[in-house]
């Protein structure tokens, strides 16, 4: 089976966890690079890719990467490139996004056009024609360029990986599901632990706890631009990776997860899509405010993304919020707390440094994921057996 070089974008910060999640599917990483991991896999992994990956945003098939100062330069390295061995002559192909960061080429209009004439002019040669209907199945392209490298991919995922079709309603400024889950990944929490969002909103995060705790595969209810690429991936490798998917879901877990928010309307939007995402049984969704934040049980985690100031809600507003949550914090014995957030009071008002803090891009905007660490549970007796 063709071997192909696989770049699977992800959350500015969070290149760690897409790493591991990639190397625990069995594949071996080539390049970790800011906002993405480059690693080796064939049209099985693609599959497995798109459908098991929780914090990668798309997977592409890296077509080859060059130098380009120039558009002339850009045109002729495209231009070289095998595209003969991707895109069938009635394929429907563009260039979706381009970006040129630190790099003399920086128009992305401009590198849109450029690259689907060179691609144009090298698929003229190969197929003996001046005219292409693009009526057939759909091949977008991605394109970067960082310091004058030309890099393009075939997007094989099609919309966004994070949207994994749970989500029909939405709060304000909710938070990505792929971000969310790399927020949960980043902490010790297992299923067996208690985990609360106070901010939850429509429920990003306590589902994607949940889908975590049940093994749920993150793409197992969505389709794939590249489902159709039979030329290049056998269709039945995306069958059996969801067969796969489905053999691992373990849904009889037990779990106790709850999600917490002030607005009935959204709290009643994040049962509605946690039943899409069927774990519905598994979280406990209440209206609450965070003032009220308690739980009996040692050991616990709150994971949240509570208002920033920025989007919603007013910055003199966000001493107060954030002081209830540290009240509320205090109160719960040995428990950890993870909150991403742009304010830049969170650890003043927590009244202690975080004991990790790790820089993450929220969309555009510069957050920080600040991690204090409760105390680990001490370690459980094991039980002799008793036959």
């Amino acid at each position: 089976m063709t071997k192909f070089e696989l770049i699977a974008p992800c959350h500015f910060g969070m290149e760690a966890v897409l790493k591991r999640e990639i190397f625990d599917l069995g594949y071996d990483i080539t390049e970790v690079t800011d906002g993405r991991v480059t690693f080796i896999g064939d049209g099985e992994a693609v599959a497995r890719a798109n459908i098991f990956l929780r914090t990668a945003e798309r997977i592409l098939i890296k077509v080859g990467s060059f130098g380009a100062e120039s558009f002339d330069e850009l045109f002729e390295g495209t231009k070289a490139l095998p595209w003969e061995n991707y895109i069938p002559e009635d394929a429907r192909f563009w260039v979706a996004k381009a970006a040129g960061i630190k790099s003399r080429l920086f128009s992305p209009s401009d590198i849109q056009s450029i690259i689907k004439k060179a691609m144009v002019e090298r698929l003229k040669q190969t197929y003996k024609t001046e005219w292409f209907e693009e009526s057939g199945t759909s091949y977008p392209l991605r394109v970067s360029i960082m310091k004058d490298v030309v890099t393009l991919g075939l997007d094989t995922t099609g919309e966004s990986l994070h949207k994994r079709g749970y989500r029909k309603l939405v709060s304000k400024a909710p938070v990505a599901e792929n971000l969310a889950a790399a927020m949960i990944m980043l902490t010790p929490w297992k299923s067996d632990r208690v985990l609360v969002d106070p901010f939850c909103g429509c429920g990003t995060i306590p589902i994607e706890a949940a889908m975590i705790a049940c093994n749920i595969a993150p793409g197992i209810n969505r389709s794939f631009t590249a489902q159709e690429w039979s030329n290049i991936i056998d269709r039945k490798l995306w069958y059996e990776a969801v067969d796969e998917a489905r053999d691992m879901e373990d849904t009889s877990v037990e779990t106790d997860i709850q999600g917490y928010d002030i607005d009935a309307d959204i709290i009643a939007a994040a049962r509605d899509n946690a039943k899409l995402a069927r774990v519905a049984g598994k979280i406990h969704f209440q209206r609450r405010p965070v003032a009220e934040l308690s739980h009996p049980k040692k050991y616990g985690f709150i994971v949240t993304n509570p208002p920033y100031g920025e989007r919603i809600g007013q910055k003199a507003e966000m001493e107060e919020l954030y002081g209830q949550l540290a009240t509320a914090y205090s109160g719960l014995d040995s428990w950890s707390a993870y909150i991403i957030s742009a304010y830049d009071g969170v650890e003043k008002i927590m009244g202690r440094k975080a004991d990790k803090n790790r820089k993450i891009y929220n969309g555009m905007m510069k957050t920080y994921y600040y991690q204090f660490m409760g105390p680990r549970p001490p370690k459980r007796e094991r039980r002799e057996d008793a036959l």
